[in-house]
């Protein structure tokens, strides 16, 4: 039987505070990681933080095992030194059954709680993992007075996790969203491949034969179009974001800003920088383009109240494209808050 809603919105915790009931208002067009056991990277944490929407302690994968403690230690250090402003401050903790999980959030809430915005959460498979998360934080928060909820985002990435999507975006008012991983649910699915992200040059479709017998075109095809498009229903059916996750070939630029505008346009709101040229590649593809915001803002002049029907440059606008001008240009005023340069090219 589920939560009636005015329990699912009550503190699972004496003295935690109580969850969100709207999900807080932010600009998170990239999830930008960094390795927190690393000296050099955390004295370049203050530069990233002007830079990027997101900034991420990585404790889990690609983090040595022998590095594990440092980097749960130079987390907290730079949680607690930085001043990080409108920038969001995340971690990714390690797996719920790995020997480290529960230190990560033991000792990251006691320490600096008030300063941790969202804690991601690796290979989530049902909603039962973030019911345990969920009581944890809110036993943390009570015992060291944090005042704000910490919210959790689920990591996408084995088989059982895809088939509980919608119970997942569903098992608390914690959650802020869900980020496709697509290396562990490659493997999880037992896909042959071992790119992180992007397509494959076998999956596609080849053209009919054609009639001059030239050769055939194979055209190339998404591996992950239906596990996004999948995930962005469970996600906005429940007023959470969802973001794609890295894209692991750093020298093919083009190939990273395409995946990255595929998950835009089917309604992705940003994506994982793992190297420092991918943020300009995702403030690029998740600011939505100007011409289209300068439109959108003619069909929200022209039908203040959403209603009827209208023509601009001969194309009927109605109820329907008034929903999604408004979309685009809620978008582009958070841009505008952050980027002046932006706002001047939006007309914001």
């Amino acid at each position: 039987m589920s939560k009636l809603p005015r329990k699912f919105f009550e503190p699972l915790a004496i003295g935690a505070p109580a969850p969100f009931r709207e999900p807080p208002v932010a600009l998170e067009r990239m999830i930008h990681f960094f390795p927190p056991q690393v000296e050099k990277m955390r004295a370049k944490v203050p530069d990233m933080a002007k830079q990027v929407d997101v900034l991420l302690g990585n404790l889990e994968d690609a983090i040595p095992i022998d590095a594990k403690e440092a980097a749960r230690a130079g987390f907290i250090e730079v949680a607690r030194n930085v001043d990080f402003g409108a920038t969001g401050l995340w971690t990714r903790v390690n797996c719920l059954n790995s020997p480290w999980f529960l230190d990560d959030v033991t000792e990251i809430v006691a320490a600096v709680g008030d300063r941790l915005d969202v804690l991601m959460l690796p290979k989530v498979e049902g909603p039962w993992d973030i019911h345990y998360t969920d009581q944890l934080l809110a036993q943390l928060e009570a015992k060291h007075g944090v005042t704000k909820p910490i919210m959790i985002h689920a990591i996408l990435e084995t088989a059982l996790g895809v088939e509980n999507v919608s119970e997942i975006a569903a098992a608390s008012p914690r959650m802020h969203g869900m980020s496709l991983g697509p290396a562990d649910l490659a493997a999880s699915r037992r896909m042959k491949t071992t790119r992180v992200g992007g397509g494959h040059p076998f999956y596609g479709v080849l053209e009919d034969t054609r009639e001059d017998g030239a050769a055939r075109t194979l055209f190339q095809q998404d591996l992950w179009h239906y596990t996004v498009a999948r995930m962005v229903d469970a996600c906005v059916a429940n007023d959470l974001k969802a973001f794609y996750g890295p894209f692991g070939d750093f020298a093919d630029d083009a190939a990273c800003e395409a995946q990255f505008r595929n998950a835009f346009l089917l309604g992705c709101v940003g994506a994982w920088s793992l190297h420092p040229k991918q943020i300009a590649t995702a403030k690029k593809v998740f600011s939505p383009d100007v011409n289209e915001v300068r439109f959108a803002l003619r069909i929200l002049e022209a039908m203040p109240d959403g209603s009827g029907a209208v023509m601009i440059d001969g194309k009927m606008q109605d109820d329907a494209t008034w929903k999604q001008a408004k979309v685009m240009v809620d978008l582009a005023r958070l841009v505008a808050a952050k980027d002046p340069e932006m706002a001047a090219a939006y007309g914001l």
